[in-house]
């Protein structure tokens, strides 16, 4: 199908402009598979003087759906995910989950990992709406905002290292982060000397 095909979105972008980009950053954060990055690096590349301002839409508009996505796992999530995977798997996910929270949440918005299934399941999990919000803000923010900054001063050149190595970095800094957050944790409680 053409609408799975990153080519189309490519060309979406350029057809509808911000409107398209916010379209896709929305859907992408409740079930759509492709990422935002896409149109935000097809219209940055285009208009480099107007990258901030594609970073903040798109930025917004996948916090947005992300709320969405949490919405849909709160109200249907849970009894479904017990009937599959049983009550005690659950709440053992939903004690994790909760210990670490917003690194993850940080996490999903800033790595290539899908931050939709993340949204969905901080909803699944009764977790805290206002946590994802402000993560997700600084998660994907830093995502996005990093893309743009990048076309901003160095102009649309950029592309092609964007598209091949922007997402090993992104892992690499998320996988940094983590771990980091892992051993202060660890530090803070005497668990490591």
């Amino acid at each position: 199908m053409d609408f799975l095909n990153p080519s189309f979105w490519q060309e979406f972008a350029l057809k509808y402009g911000a409107a398209g980009l916010a379209f896709n950053s929305f859907i992408e954060a409740i079930f759509f598979p492709i990422p935002p990055d896409v149109l935000l690096i097809t219209l940055c590349a285009t208009n480099p003087e107007k990258a901030f301002f594609y970073a903040a839409i798109t930025t917004v508009f996948s916090m947005l759906g992300g709320v969405v996505g949490y919405f849909i796992g709160y109200k249907g999530g849970k009894p479904l995910a017990v009937k599959f995977f049983g009550k005690e798997k659950v709440n053992k996910v939903h004690r994790l989950f909760k210990a670490y929270e917003s690194m993850i949440i940080l996490t999903a918005g800033f790595t290539p990992l899908p931050y939709k299934v993340f949204t969905i399941t901080s909803g699944v999990l009764y977790a805290s709406l206002s946590k994802l919000i402000i993560f997700s803000i600084i998660g994907r923010g830093l995502r996005f905002f990093a893309e743009a900054a990048l076309f901003y001063f160095y102009g649309k050149e950029i592309t092609d290292f964007v598209q091949h190595n922007l997402n090993l970095i992104f892992t690499v800094s998320g996988a940094l982060l983590v771990g980091g957050f892992i051993i202060y944790r660890r530090v803070k409680r005497g668990t490591l000397p």
